[in-house]
């Protein structure tokens, strides 16, 4: 399956394949975490038993996505040392102490407060139980952050030294911690995020909304979803816009192969909407574009400059058409979620946000697509990093182990085999979960209106329609 393919390759592609196994994990459980967090402070401020419901609902939920994110992270450390180790000796004493801070300060965090905010709400009493729900929110928080520190660290290089040895040794942890492109990417990561659990959450309350729209627990839930995609999606747009801004600057070739610019346009660039980047004749084949967009875009102005590929060495451009298709998806599927949550504000108004069949299809439509949005974002990123590992200073190919592609080989295999099984039946078992109803809305009267059921609305019945006495 893998004949033909170098060491260096196949290291890339396990890699590859590991991370995006594990990155769907935490961007669920980050903003999992905080919606927790936010249906329990609402339970005990109003002591609507809906929140409580959602809350143990999705609580489950969130138990299982953390384990398995815990897992497959696990799987990337050993990698470091087995297909990367020369990059783990010169940029470990940089990476290592930051990644030792996430584990020390956030994973045991959360970890710590999990046990309590899963099972200790009756052996803590509320107010504690709220303070480990919170605490278990602000670790995954924290948890992002310093990987993101590293990560970014990684893109934008700074307040380091070299040793006589060729390592980065740390000068200034500020400099370092606080890189020129953490900002950004902290706010876009935790917006996808907030979006990603949004689009769920929004996917799993259409769902049952279209099986029985009368559960309280489901209409909460899809209304707070709506209200999520339509306040945040604008934010991500925006901070999308200045995370953009901000990599023209530190890392202009990648900027170059999002928007398929091989040539430099001395007077304003268009902006190519679709195309096929032909990479051999330095062109974009059948290319849909608008002029002296992308200058708009990038530096707000019609007229101004852009450099292209063609004023950056051959063996320093990273894989084009995988950077321009992946940008693509990532953008594609943000307006996306613009248009959904738009949507629901048109159904809000009109008094049918639960009465919306279309609308929730579309929603269980877009519930996967967040995490879409995400792996197309970190293979823009990293693909467009290339070939570089530390941007500009260490390439990926002085990164690698002395290793036989065999050897990777044999482990990548492995890794498939593996991953699809475990992780597989965990996602299954997830799905399985979210296929539930929040099973106490009938025990407690939490339902409302008129019920549709297999796309009919059915009339009023006692027996169906318990009262709360009931």
């Amino acid at each position: 399956m893998f004949d033909g393919m170098t060491a260096e390759m196949l290291a890339r592609i396990q890699f590859a394949f590991t991370v995006s196994f594990h990155i769907i994990f935490p961007a669920f459980s980050i903003g999992l975490a905080s919606y927790l967090a936010v249906l329990n402070g609402l339970w005990l401020w109003t002591r609507d038993e809906t929140y409580h419901i959602l809350f143990n609902y999705w609580k489950k939920i969130f138990a299982v996505a953390f384990g398995m994110g815990v897992v497959s992270g696990l799987v990337m450390s050993y990698q470091f040392g087995t297909n990367w180790a020369v990059f783990s000796d010169k940029a470990g004493p940089v990476v290592g102490p930051l990644m030792a801070y996430e584990v020390l300060s956030a994973f045991f965090l959360e970890a710590g407060f999990l046990g309590i905010m899963l099972f200790g709400r009756k052996r803590v009493g509320d107010g504690l139980h709220m303070f480990a729900t919170g605490m278990v929110a602000f670790g995954t928080l924290l948890s992002a952050t310093w990987i993101l520190s590293v990560n970014s660290w990684m893109q934008t290089p700074a307040g380091y030294s070299m040793n006589e040895l060729g390592q980065f040794v740390p000068e200034n942890w500020m400099e370092i911690i606080f890189n020129p492109s953490f900002p950004y990417r902290l706010v876009h990561m935790v917006l996808a995020a907030y979006l990603t659990t949004a689009l769920v959450v929004g996917g799993v309350g259409g769902w049952h909304l279209l099986r029985e729209n009368r559960n309280r627990a489901a209409r909460r839930s899809f209304s707070m979803s709506m209200w999520m995609l339509c306040l945040v999606t604008p934010l991500q747009i925006v901070a999308g816009d200045f995370h953009g801004i901000n990599t023209l600057e530190h890392q202009p070739a990648k900027v170059m192969a999002m928007e398929g610019h091989f040539d430099s346009h001395p007077d304003g660039a268009p902006l190519i909407l679709f195309g096929i980047p032909n990479s051999e004749e330095k062109r974009v084949d059948y290319a849909i574009q608008i002029p002296k967009l992308s200058s708009l875009i990038l530096k707000h102005d019609l007229n101004a400059p852009l450099d292209g590929l063609d004023t950056i060495p051959d063996d320093e451009e990273p894989p084009v058409g995988i950077v321009f298709f992946s940008f693509r998806i990532m953008v594609g599927l943000g307006f996306l979620m613009l248009g959904l949550g738009l949507w629901g504000v048109w159904a809000r108004m009109r008094g049918t946000l639960y009465e919306a069949p279309w609308l929730h299809r579309a929603t269980v439509a877009m519930g996967p697509m967040g995490f879409v949005a995400v792996l197309a974002g970190w293979v823009t990123t990293e693909v467009g990093r290339q070939p570089y590992t530390v941007y500009g200073m260490l390439r990926t190919s002085d990164s690698l182990s002395p290793i036989a592609a065999p050897a990777v080989a044999a482990s990548l295999t492995a890794f498939v085999v593996v991953y699809f099984f475990v992780f597989g039946a965990g996602v299954y078992y997830i799905l399985r979960m979210m296929g539930q109803p929040p099973v106490m809305g009938a025990k407690l009267g939490l339902r409302e209106g008129p019920i549709r059921t297999a796309g009919r609305v059915a009339a009023q019945d006692p027996e169906q329609n318990p009262t709360p006495a009931e």
